[in-house]
């Protein structure tokens, strides 16, 4: 087992993520997810540094929340694993974090126009969609999260949110499941889309408001097993 003490069903649940983030245009060569050590509080899971395609349960490594690899064994950490230990450590309700480089979410955390809601997958964005720079406080960098300290201002920025953006670089989605990080991240990607193009048409976008966002959240947190279960299916046959 690559990680002693935790079920084998968990690490290739884990692993299914980073394939389904795939196949639904999520990631590409690049990207993650992790999930919360599911006996050890003070624990994450994530794979050794790994295209997310080809990630296997056998890749999956222990981290510490201060993203050191508890047995490496030779396998090296993905570079960004900061912005998940961080997150983590401050967020004690999140159980998985996925970070994604999409192009149509890029656009809006370069830009003044927020995030928005477009429809009830996406309910989870009408919360609002902080946007973290990280000149602010760091100056100029080489934009990735690769120490505590960049992981720990991310997440400050974040807050109680469910997603936020990385000026120039991408999208951080969390979820209290694996499941609901990965269904929140492919549906602010899909949100993205149909915000361009509601935006294309001109005009007022009729978006979902605070409380419609809260009420439809409910329900997708509740239904989200069904889109799992047909995403898994897909990347597991």
């Amino acid at each position: 087992m690559s990680v002693p003490g935790v079920d084998q069903i968990v690490l290739e649940d884990l692993a299914a993520a980073s394939r389904i983030l795939v196949d639904q245009g999520v990631f590409d060569a690049a990207g993650h997810v992790s999930m919360r050590h599911p006996g050890n509080a003070g624990r994450f899971l994530m794979s050794r540094s790994l295209a997310p395609a080809m990630i296997e349960a056998a890749d999956i490594m222990e981290f510490d929340l201060d993203s050191v690899a508890v047995d490496p064994r030779g396998r090296t950490g993905f570079i960004e694993r900061y912005l998940h230990g961080e997150i983590f450590r401050k967020r004690p309700d999140v159980m998985a974090v996925a970070h994604s480089h999409s192009p149509s979410v890029i656009a809006f955390g370069l830009s003044n126009r927020p995030m928005r809601a477009m429809y009830h997958n996406a309910a989870f964005l009408a919360a609002g969609v902080p946007v973290f720079d990280i000149r602010e406080k760091f100056g100029t960098t080489d934009i990735v999260i690769s120490t505590a300290p960049k992981g720990a201002a991310l997440a400050e920025t974040l807050a109680d949110k469910s997603v936020a953006l990385l000026r120039a670089h991408g999208m951080v989605a969390v979820g209290p499941s694996l499941a609901v990080a990965v269904f929140r991240a492919i549906f602010t990607v899909q949100s993205a889309h149909i915000q361009h193009q509601a935006l294309a048409l001109g005009g007022p976008v009729a978006a979902l408001d605070t409380e419609e966002g809260r009420l439809a959240d409910v329900v997708n947190v509740q239904t989200v097993g069904r889109a799992w279960d047909l995403w898994k299916q897909r990347v597991m046959t």
